[in-house]
Parts: C-alpha cells; sequence; structure tokens
C-alpha cells in the first residue's frame, strides 16, 4: 500500500464527485484492507476541508451482519458528513447531487457536548445525546456499477451522499429506539420495512461503536454533530420525480422529493 497509490485512487474519487462521472473500483490500486480505505477517505476529507466544505458528523454504515459478511468484515464503517449533504423535511433535491443514488430511513443523533474517551461508556454516551430525529440517507457511489469491496466503500466516504433530516428531535427519555418500527415508502407505496433492532441490535449500540472509533481515532465527535446511526431496513432505488416519505414509530417522520431534471 505505497503512498502513490493511495493518492492515485484518493484522485479517482475526488474526480469521480467532482464530474459525477463514475470510476473503476480502487482496490486495485490499494488492496481489501479497512485500514487502507479509511487512508484514502482521509486525504479526500482533508482535500474538502481545505476547499471549504464544514464537517458536522458521522454517518455509520454496514449495520446489517448480513451486509457486513457479504463485504468480510465484522464491525461497521464510517463516513464524514458535511454542512452541504444536509436537507431539511420536505426538501426537493437536485438530479446533479445523485451518484447511483438509493435512498434508507435511520434514526439520527444530535449530540450536545463532546465525546472524545476512547472507553466512553453506554450511560456517559447516552448523556451526551440532546435528541433523536427521523431520518432519509440518501447513499452514492462514485464506483461504477456499486462494484465495491469494504475499501472502495470506506474510501468512497462509506458510500455517502446526501441526507435529510424530519420532525420532531426528541429526547431519549422514554424512547425505546430498538422498538422503532419503520415504514419507507416511495410515490405513495411501503418499498422498505425495519426495525431499530436490525441496526447493531439497537441504533445507539451503532452510535456508541462510532464515538468510541472516533476518540480513539483522536478524531472526537463533538456537540453538535449529526450521527446518522444506520439504515433500519433495506435500502431502495432512487429516480427522478420520486417522492419519498419515512415514518418512524415513537421518533417521527421524514419526508423528500426528487426533482425530475
Amino acid at each position: 500500500m505505497s503512498e502513490s497509490n493511495l493518492q492515485k485512487a484518493a484522485d479517482l474519487i475526488f474526480d469521480a464527485y467532482d464530474s459525477n462521472e463514475c470510476c473503476a473500483p480502487v482496490r486495485s490500486l490499494i488492496g481489501e484492507t479497512v485500514e487502507a480505505g479509511y487512508a484514502v477517505q482521509a486525504i479526500n476529507t482533508q482535500r474538502w476541508t481545505a476547499a471549504g466544505r464544514r464537517v458536522v458528523g458521522r454517518k455509520i454504515g454496514l449495520t446489517s451482519e448480513a451486509v457486513q459478511r457479504q463485504l468480510g468484515v465484522d464491525q461497521p464503517d464510517f463516513g464524514v458528513l458535511f454542512a452541504d449533504m444536509e436537507y431539511p423535511d420536505g426538501a426537493e433535491i437536485p438530479l446533479s447531487r445523485l451518484q447511483q443514488a438509493k435512498a434508507e430511513a435511520e434514526i439520527a443523533l444530535i449530540l450536545k457536548s463532546d465525546v472524545d474517551k476512547p472507553d466512553i461508556t453506554y450511560s456517559e454516551f447516552i448523556r451526551a445525546v440532546d435528541c433523536a430525529l427521523p431520518a432519509i440517507e440518501i447513499v452514492g457511489s462514485r464506483i461504477k456499477n456499486w462494484d465495491i469491496h469494504i475499501s472502495d466503500t470506506i474510501a468512497d466516504n462509506a458510500s455517502s451522499g446526501l441526507y435529510v433530516l424530519g420532525n420532531p428531535s426528541r429526547s431519549l427519555n422514554g424512547l425505546d429506539l430498538g422498538a422503532a418500527r419503520m415504514v419507507l415508502g416511495r410515490n405513495g407505496r411501503p418499498v422498505s420495512y425495519g426495525a431499530g433492532v436490525a441496526c447493531l441490535g439497537h441504533p445507539l449500540n451503532a452510535a456508541l461503536w462510532l464515538a468510541k472509533t472516533c476518540a480513539a481515532l483522536g478524531d472526537a465527535l463533538k456537540a453538535g454533530d449529526v450521527i446518522l446511526t444506520g439504515a433500519l431496513g433495506p435500502m431502495v432505488p432512487i429516480a427522478p420525480g420520486d417522492t419519498f416519505h419515512a415514518d418512524i414509530s415513537g421518533v417521527g417522520a421524514v419526508r423528500m422529493s426528487i426533482a425530475t431534471e
């Protein structure tokens, strides 16, 4: 895993993002390790922040054990959320911002304090959470035809795209996120079902993993950060003109539409 190949992989993904033209898998350049994927992700994160994009949180991926087995890993992955990726409830998403896009419903958390201890406990983490909100993540891939292995998706910022936050924002007090039921509708018809338990057994399990991992890497989560905790059910394709509505029991609802041109 040479520095030259890491840079070449980062350039391929960066150019694919910039041009909206997909690239070949980067695993041929960097191998198929988690470490290589994060090294490439870090190169482009630094490049984007230097260009003025602002980091506002993290997304968690691979929270399904079935998908982990498919990609040959035993843990989730994460990517960076930038301010320009967030849309409000009911937003119309421009086609120009979509790359092989698919939608999935999940629970978002907003932090009210920094989380900087690699050994943070479950109870400490809960106290650091300000609120939970329903969300739709629009995942995407710069890799042609979604031909991804683990290093490809991590290098590609965990196949991130955009996200929409719904309403209301709720305190964790009295919420059982593990028992939450999700229905994602497209054009008025249900297309994906799921539950909080599908996300590593509980969305807070996924978020705690993220908090510990980021703190251990020296890039701790901060007050105000958004955490997308992972899909509650299968992701579904997106087409021009589609409308989406997700209901998550006990949490709330979120809507979005896709522009026609």
